[in-house]
């Protein structure tokens, strides 16, 4: 009873959240937000059918009106903004009118940062981040990772469609590799068996998968959809179990 009284609450916090307008012009929403330029540097995109392409641009469109986009040591242009609202729709086109609640704010960087958030000097390694205690509701990305996430189309990443998978995770109070909000909870524990099976092949190095996933459930979780949005053949191809698990996720059935 706790536990659906939590979920209840959950579910009304992430219909009812107030969401700060950041209010663009519809002018300037047309401009960033376009055919010609989602058809050229979103692959997700040209996948979709012309109905379904007039909703990826109103949902990114809204994305831009609710999530502030800042420029922390660089100029934030419209292609990055078209990228980062392309990043955070991905995961979730199959929800209709999601909403990222638990993101108020993505700080755009010049390079890759440290753990005090700088991006120069020595020891930077981190491509992005979700925000938490002081800088909870803040993403920061990596500008080069970002464009990277887009242009290159052979390698099986996209930073920042990690970054927002992760707080697709977080939505549901824990940061933990489930997606409660997404995933039907008869595959849990099937999709719990899976990443264990899977992190075992890592750590044996008998993967394709990016090592990192090793990590954490969370991380494998970031890692792996990754590779579901940019290789979804691939991965149907060398883990069709896996991928079969990620489609129930992303693309659960009507």
């Amino acid at each position: 009873m706790i536990y659906f009284a939590a979920g209840i609450l959950l579910i009304a916090c992430y219909f009812l959240w107030p969401k700060k307008k950041v209010k663009l012009d519809e002018v300037v929403l047309d401009t960033i937000v376009n055919d010609n330029a989602l058809t050229a540097h979103v692959l997700f995109y040209n996948k979709l059918s012309a109905g379904d392409k007039l909703r990826f641009q109103q949902e990114a469109k809204a994305f831009l009106n609710t999530v502030k986009i800042t420029g922390v040591d660089t100029t934030v242009t419209d292609m990055d903004r078209l990228m980062i609202a392309s990043s955070a729709i991905i995961p979730i086109f199959n929800f209709k009118g999601w909403r990222y609640y638990n993101l108020k704010e993505v700080l755009l960087y010049s390079d890759t940062i440290d753990m005090n958030f700088a991006s120069t000097g020595e020891g930077r390694d981190i491509l992005g981040m979700v925000g938490n205690g002081y800088m909870e509701g803040k993403m920061l990305l990596s500008k080069p990772a970002l464009e990277t996430g887009f242009d290159n189309r052979s390698d099986k990443a996209n930073t920042a469609i990690h970054e927002f998978v992760h707080l697709i995770d977080k939505m549901d109070g824990d940061t933990d590799g489930v997606p409660n909000l997404l995933m039907d909870k008869q595959y849990v524990q099937q999709w719990i068996n899976l990443i264990q099976q899977e992190t075992e092949k890592i750590a044996k190095n008998e993967s394709d998968i990016n090592p990192y996933a090793y990590t954490n459930k969370s991380e494998f979780f970031a890692v792996v959809s990754e590779y579901f949005f940019e290789r979804p053949e691939l991965l149907e191809s060398k883990h069709p179990e896996l991928y079969a698990m990620l489609l129930k996720i992303f693309q659960p059935a009507s």
